[in-house]
């Protein structure tokens, strides 16, 4: 009966703390982020400049979605690319994560919504290329603060009633469904990149149907000792990843793969053996191989490859100094967000991961998860799409960047990686300050040098692993909030 009892009241606190946590991150203040004029402004390989030809006395200038009046140079362009990057976020009331009843990740799934958003990135890359912007992207709305004395309150009374009665709370009756905005005049390149993009966002549902959603990411990470509401870090998100992808039935993800480094090194065998059409126990990821709907289109020319080859997702894990973030490294993470292949940076600031897709000057330009909306069945044909974009950037000095994370690029071919890895190793070349690159690419396959062999989930985290007696204090930990 003790027992019994202790489990009833560990239920109950778990219900409390997630109850707690999706009224915390329900609700976010409005802010302005401000950007320089006279400094370029670099988005995921992409350049913008904000001054207007006409403007010398002006030095500052404030970013906001729903202000027109702050749009110069090129302002309103970087606008609409940011938002048209795919937004993951937390999210409340959807069905229970595997191995556990939690069904909301708000406090501790950070890491891993950075990390789909990275991967999202990758698929843009993929069937979009990096020029494709939504054309909703300017219309969206800025985040408006919620108060205790309006939903915010209201959730936390039904969420903590739904828990004293075992009953799910009340799905949020303010989500209302975008009409599906095809008009006539839509060219169809337009339209089959618009059925790309809704198919893409659906594969990150919350659902545990959803190719790679949360409840794949949670189930793959449970072979590596993580359970949902675990601390994951940005190696194991890693990990994580590539086992989804790997795993994912869609035919039309067959095409594309992920590799992890070893150790801060790239085999370039093991790249090469990846790019492979047909794997092992894999069918052939030929484009003409029978799509499923909607894409039932040929791709469009930006996502073509050749027959034989399968796009590979690199993700590599690295560490950027010791307790804090090396500054030698700061212009190497501008010179890599300064590539179009680049797909960004998962990692963060301390207790906080985030998503890190560009710079202006001294500060990382990033997308925040840390914002709790409401479940969105991805299985309707027109669910909206709104939730799933970000209307405002946000900006963090590069001093402030936890020294762990994993950086990831997108390479579609063969010849697409030989170029990637020559490029890649002339700006990992070290400085007269560095003494070591942040990684290496090495001929051969990891196999050659046996640097892996025996090495649990855990251990692969290196050279993440810290001393036990200082876990608490170190400035890498991503915990519990």
């Amino acid at each position: 009966m003790e027992n019994k009892g202790s489990d009833e009241a560990e239920k109950l606190k778990t219900k409390f703390l997630s109850a707690w946590n999706n009224v915390k991150y329900s609700w976010a203040l409005k802010s302005k982020t401000s950007f320089s004029r006279n400094s370029p402004v670099l988005l995921l390989g992409k350049f913008y400049h904000f001054k207007a030809e006409d403007d010398d006395g002006l030095t500052d200038a404030c970013y906001e979605a729903s202000n027109d009046d702050c749009v110069m140079g090129n302002a309103e362009a970087f606008r609409k690319d940011f938002a048209s990057r795919v937004w993951l976020t937390y999210r409340e009331e959807f069905p229970p994560l595997p191995g556990s009843a939690l069904t909301s990740d708000c406090g501790w799934g950070c890491m891993l919504r950075a990390g789909q958003m990275m991967l999202a990135q990758a698929l843009i890359l993929h069937f979009l290329g990096r020029d494709w912007t939504w054309s909703a992207a300017l219309n969206l709305q800025p985040l408006d603060a919620e108060t205790w004395t309006s939903t915010a309150a209201k959730r936390l009374v039904a969420s903590l009633e739904a828990s004293l009665q075992g009953s799910q709370g009340p799905s949020d009756p303010g989500l209302k469904h975008m009409p599906q905005a095809l008009g006539s005049a839509e060219e169809a390149d337009a339209h089959l990149k618009e059925m790309y993009h809704r198919t893409l966002v659906s594969w990150f549902g919350d659902s545990p149907s959803a190719q790679l959603g949360l409840h794949r990411l949670v189930r793959s990470g449970l072979s590596m000792g993580k359970q949902a509401g675990d601390w994951y870090g940005p190696a194991v998100v890693a990990h994580i990843l590539k086992k989804a992808v790997e795993e994912a039935m869609d035919p039309g993800l067959a095409g594309i793969t992920a590799y992890v480094s070893q150790d801060c090194t790239v085999y370039s065998g093991d790249v090469v053996d990846s790019h492979g059409a047909a794997a092992a126990g894999q069918p052939s990821a030929e484009p003409a191989a029978d799509p499923p709907p909607p894409l039932q289109s040929d791709r469009p020319a930006s996502a073509s490859t050749p027959p034989d080859d399968r796009a590979v997702i690199i993700l590599i894990p690295v560490r950027l100094g010791g307790e804090k973030t090396n500054p030698e490294y700061f212009d190497f993470a501008k010179s890599i967000l300064s590539l179009e292949y680049c797909i960004g940076i998962i990692g963060g600031k301390p207790k906080q991961a985030c998503y890190f897709v560009g710079f202006q000057d001294d500060s990382l330009i990033y997308m925040d998860p840390h914002y709790c909306q409401s479940f969105v069945d991805v299985s309707t044909s027109d669910f909206p799409l709104q939730s799933y974009h970000c209307p405002s950037p946000k900006k963090m000095p590069f001093s402030k960047m936890d020294p762990s994370c994993t950086i990831g690029f997108y390479s579609r071919s063969v010849q697409d990686y030989e170029r990637i890895s020559q490029e890649l190793s002339k700006v990992l070349q070290p400085s007269a300050k560095e003494k070591y690159p942040a990684f290496t690419f090495v001929q051969g396959h990891g196999r050659d040098y046996d640097l892996s062999a025996g090495l649990t989930p855990e251990k692969r985290e290196w050279p993440f692993i810290r001393d036990p007696s200082r876990t608490v204090t170190t400035a890498g930990d991503f915990v519990l909030l």
